[in-house]
This record gives C-alpha cells, structure tokens and sequence, in this order.
C-alpha cells in the first residue's frame, strides 16, 4: 500500500488503515505527504532539526539518536496530526492512533503490549499518536512512561492545552516538547490555494472569487482542517448548482454567496486585518467601558458572524474586566478567564454563549481602572529614575552576612501586629507618602477605600 496515500483511523488503538481516496474528506486528502508541504511551522523544521531527524533518519544511527517521546503543543488545525502521520508513514513504521477522550488505560496497555510483541518477533516499529493527551488522567500517563524509557513505542502526543500545566512531570521530562505556531491568514490561503489547483484535491474543478476567499481565510481563524472542510462544502454546493442548471464549462466559480451558505453564516461587512476590524473591535471595548450591554452583544455578534477567532474575543474580554471593570468588580476579571479557557475548550458555535454571559457581566459591572491608572503611575516613577534604595528592615536577612549589613533590623511582622497592620516605612525614602492607588466610591472599590484610609493611617504614624 502507497503509505503516502493512505489515513490511519483508530478504534481502541486497534489500526484501521483507510485509503486517502476521493471519498476521503479534503482535509483529509490534502494532508502533506512530506514535511516540505508542511505549512507554517518552518520553526520546526529547519535542517538537523530535532523534527526533521525524527521524521527523515538518513540511518538507523540516526534514528536511534532521534526523540523518543514528542509532544506537540499548539492550538487546533495547525499540524499536529499531521506531523504525527508523517513520523510514521515517511519512515515505515506502523501508525496507532489513541483518542484521550475516549481511551481508557486498559487501551493503552494492550497498544504498548502489541508493540512489544512486535518488536521482539522483528516487526516494525509503532508510532503512537495520543489526540488530546491532556485529558488523560495521571494514571494513565504513567502507564505510558516504560514505553517510552525503553521505546518500545515512539509516542507523539497532540495537545493544546499548556503541556507544564496539563502533562505529569515524568512524562514531560522525557518528552521532547515542540511548540507549534497559529498559522497565519496567508499560511492558510496558500493551502487553500493548493487544495484548489492540486490533483488530491479538487483538481482545478472550482475557483474561488477573491472576496469568497477573503471570507473564508477569515472564517477559519488559523485552522487549516476548518478552512478545507468549509471550501469542500462551498465547492460541493456550487458544483451542485451548476450541474442543476447547465453542464459547465470549465471551472466553476465558488462566490461569496456559496461560502456563506455552505457556513451558514452571512458575511458581515468585517475585514480582521482592516479599518472594520479595528473599528469592530474598539466599538466593542467602548461600549462595555460604557455599560452599554445591547451595543457590547451587537458588536459580539458581529464580529462571531463574520467568523471572528473566538480567542481573540475573549483575550479583549480579559482586558477589559482588568482596564475598566477593576477592582469595582473583582469576579469580573475571573469570569473573563473562565469564558477564555471554555472557549478554548469547547470551541464554536458553543462558545458564543460564553462571550455572551461574559459581555453581558462586564458591561453591567461598576467601572474602575483606578488599578490600571495606579500601575501606570508607578510605571512612570520607575522610568523617570525614582526608585530609591529599598529599606534596610524591608531587605533580604536569610544569607550569611546580611545581619551584619543591618538587613532586617528592626522589621515588624504585620501578622502580630493589631488589626494585621503594622506601623513602618514600606517605600523608598525618596518615595515617601507617595500615593499610587486611589480607589473609586464604584462597587466593590467603595469598601476598598475605606479600609485602604484606616491601613494608610496606621502606615503614616510611623513617618
């Protein structure tokens, strides 16, 4: 079987081998054959490269000196998959595939056990894919740490959630860690480009119109698979139309209209790298500052119509709960975060709920970016050189040496102190009654100040 041409599908790590032929999706068909086709992630893949060994041994020194194990750490439709398939097919070996979504340990025991067995009667090697490795549990990541000390399988693990947070050390450590990069809007035009004009693809059956094109680079959101599912419907539909009406002539050409059908979706008059973007966007942050909650969930939707990247929303959600909610409403800043990690999670169309509640939180919040005013404040002190020399009872006394410099003296532990504050100097003396932070009488920030007034008493009594 032509390895090049063939997609591996897995049930229970149980392989499954399936021809890459014309019934196969266009994502699936268009998948790069080699690490040359490979789009966005020449980071990766420069010669000598860690990558370029594990995929393309010149011997079998050479593939003893490869990784082992590899973690592949980016956001969805960037290639992890896929470089997955290429560290298999390219070099021979036998591709499994595990899904951490629905296997189990019992699953990943019988993979390892089958490449053992194959190994010792002289078979080939088995790379093993794990989709999503982040939500195995850490039972079942140890289960995979002898397989990898003694390779009997090469594991390449997919996730996109931050490996030092979601992969148990051990593993980790023995993991080569790659970091894959969004791809960008023109990665994402060239591949659909060449699933246009390629022989895999659709094999120059359809064109694209430039503002179609436009519409569906932006729609994708750096996600090569969703971009290539979204042209084979578009493509489908027109070919569809055309054949209903008249046998075409020569290519047929996939408009604006098609796409937004084949989506369901309208095109908003929205362009992400133009004056619309800019102009979306800043209308949203200004009518969230401005408590307008109908104009904050108008700009939300259109910015999720025109196919806008869920994370970018939320990112701008996140700085709006810290630069105008603030300490007004401290829960604001923590729903923003948690409406970022579920839309991570869940993705879209889901995920417009999220941003909704999210919006609708900011924007009925109190307001305050007196935080945000007073670093800025302190920000311009430290680069207009006042700084001053750090007290000497406020100094690191833990080394040999530093009783004897006076580091420490005479500090005054705020926890025995009555009211849990005690009466010193904290600011450089150049810095003296200098005041960064002044709270509002909004929310949550009402009761801040009257406690911050009784603590600044306390700290003035010692001046």
């Amino acid at each position: 079987m032509d390895l090049f041409n063939a997609a591996t599908t897995r049930e229970h790590g149980t392989p499954v081998t399936a021809r890459r032929g014309a019934g196969a999706p266009l994502a699936v068909r268009m998948r790069p054959a080699s690490l040359d086709e490979v789009t966005g992630q020449g980071h990766l893949l420069v010669p000598g490269s860690p990558l370029r060994r594990l995929v393309e041994p010149a011997d079998d020194a050479a593939r003893r000196a490869a990784p082992g194990s590899v973690i592949l750490w980016g956001p969805p439709g960037v290639g992890k998959t896929t470089l997955a398939y290429l560290v298999a097919t390219t070099s021979g070996r036998r591709f499994v595939e595990l899904s951490a979504v629905t296997a189990g340990v019992k699953d990943v025991r019988q993979v390892i056990e089958d490449a053992r067995r194959r190994l010792a009667t002289g078979g080939e090697e088995t790379v093993l894919f794990i989709d999503e490795v982040h939500r195995f549990s850490k039972t079942q990541q140890d289960a995979l740490l002898p397989s990898v000390e003694n390779r009997w399988v090469t594991l390449v693990a997919a996730t996109t959630e931050n490996p030092s947070f979601s992969v148990n050390s051990p593993l980790l450590s023995r993991s080569l860690l790659l970091t894959l990069r969004p791809l960008t809007g023109e990665d994402v035009r060239g591949l659909v480009r060449r699933a246009l004009a390629d022989a895999r693809g659709l094999d120059g059956a359809v064109t694209l119109a430039d503002d179609a094109e436009d519409q569906l680079v932006r729609m994708a959101g750096g996600d090569a698979r969703k971009a290539l599912t979204v042209l084979e419907a578009a493509a489908g539909a027109a070919l569809s139309d055309a054949r209903d009406e008249v046998a075409p002539e020569g290519p047929v050409t996939v408009d604006l209209d098609t796409v937004e059908r084949a989506v369901d979706v309208a095109a908003v008059r929205y362009d992400r790298d133009g004056d619309q973007h800019y102009d979306v966007v800043s209308a949203f942050i200004k009518s969230i500052r401005g408590s307008d909650v109908d104009a904050a969930l108008h700009y939300l939707a259109r910015m999720v119509a025109a196919g806008e990247d869920p994370r970018f929303i939320a990112r701008r959600l996140v700085i709006s709960a810290a630069e105008d909610v603030g300490m007004a409403d401290p829960s604001a800043l923590q729903t923003a975060v948690a409406a970022a990690q579920a839309v991570q999670l869940i993705g879209m169309p889901e995920g417009r709920i999220v941003l909704a509640e999210a919006v609708v939180h900011l924007a009925t919040a109190p307001k305050s970016n007196r935080a945000y005013a007073g670093i800025g404040a302190a920000l311009a002190d430290v680069s207009a050189g006042r700084v001053g020399v750090v007290p000497a009872h406020l100094r690191d006394a833990h080394y040999a040496g530093a009783e004897k410099l006076g580091h420490g003296t005479g500090y005054r532990y705020a926890h025995d102190e009555p009211h849990g504050v005690a009466a010193q100097r904290y600011l450089p003396e150049e810095l003296a009654g200098r005041r960064y932070y002044e709270p509002s009488d909004r929310g949550f920030e009402r009761q801040v100040s009257e406690r911050l007034d009784r603590i600044r008493q306390i700290l003035d009594s010692a001046d």
